[in-house]
């Protein structure tokens, strides 16, 4: 089969090979590929920034979609024509995220990823696709699309009349401005290009914020809040972008620290406590960071 690999990092090294065509064992399925989206973690696993130690060569990306073609002995969920997508981390079936299951966590060094013609999932390492989804929509959703409705709903518990800041206009941010507004949430959406918020508005968002003319943004959020602040940060930045995060965030609000896009600056607490006394949050890392 043809796949694409990387034999040391660097764009430049992602290559298409031919590899040898996986057959299921007990319990596994054989996957046609027909689809695999990109995400900025694959950026950083392809250049080597995500995981300088993860063993080369390697097949890279997490999120792809495509048809059961075979099914292995004891299989009893699937059905050969069955349209299926990966999950990024394979091991993690139930319960809380540990140590253990993030070592599974497919396309990243634990094992193999999608950009491959087949590729062989566990039983339980797949989703069904929805029926109107196409193989290419589909495709976006286990990082991004299920990354940010982690944040919102599940640890976040998002409801109606809720107020949100996103960062950004990567695919999670996207994602979590229309989960946002489908649950009846006030979305204030950033970015650096006047284009890029107009697409987001044209998506739900209320308010747009251009942080590269208003670089103080969390006081622009503040100003759109009345000083209140917003329930919920989707925070994709890192570093750079924590401390506004923190000052733009309602007292009891969320930040669901997802990415790590902006690791320029120093995170210091005490400084922003110092700044805004009562700025309690609740923070949690609810992606990969």
């Amino acid at each position: 089969m043809k796949a694409h690999e990387i034999e040391q990092f660097g764009i430049d090294n992602l290559h298409m090979v031919e590899r040898e065509t996986p057959r299921p064992a007990d319990g596994q399925v054989m996957v046609k590929m027909h689809a695999a989206s990109l995400n900025y973690r694959d950026v950083m696993v392809v250049s080597g920034t995500y995981n300088p130690r993860m063993k080369l060569p390697a097949i890279p990306f997490s999120d792809g979609a495509g048809e059961i073609v075979e099914i292995g002995e004891e299989v009893t969920k699937w059905s050969v024509g069955d349209r299926v997508c990966s999950t990024v981390i394979a091991g993690w079936i139930n319960g809380g995220a540990s140590a253990e299951t993030a070592k599974t966590a497919i396309g990243a060094g634990g094992s193999d990823g999608v950009l491959s013609e087949y590729r062989v999932f566990g039983e339980n390492s797949i989703v069904s696709l929805p029926e109107h989804l196409s193989f290419e929509e589909a495709a976006t959703l286990p990082c991004a699309a299920v990354t940010a409705w982690n944040a919102l709903v599940v640890s976040g518990n998002m409801k109606a009349g809720d107020t949100m800041l996103t960062l950004g206009t990567g695919g999670v941010s996207i994602f979590a401005i229309q989960i946002a507004k489908a649950f009846g949430a006030k979305v204030i959406a950033t970015s650096s290009s006047d284009e890029k918020l107009a697409k987001v508005r044209g998506l739900g968002a209320d308010e747009t914020i251009n942080y590269r003319t208003r670089e103080d943004w969390d006081k622009a959020v503040l100003e759109l809040t009345d000083g209140r602040g917003v329930d919920h940060v989707v925070e994709v930045g890192g570093t750079g972008t924590l401390a506004k995060s923190v000052k733009a965030v309602r007292v009891g609000g969320h930040i669901a620290l997802i990415g790590a896009l902006d690791m320029a600056g120093e995170f210091n607490p005490i400084g922003i406590y110092e700044s805004r006394p009562r700025a309690g949050i609740f923070c949690r890392v609810a992606g990969d960071v």
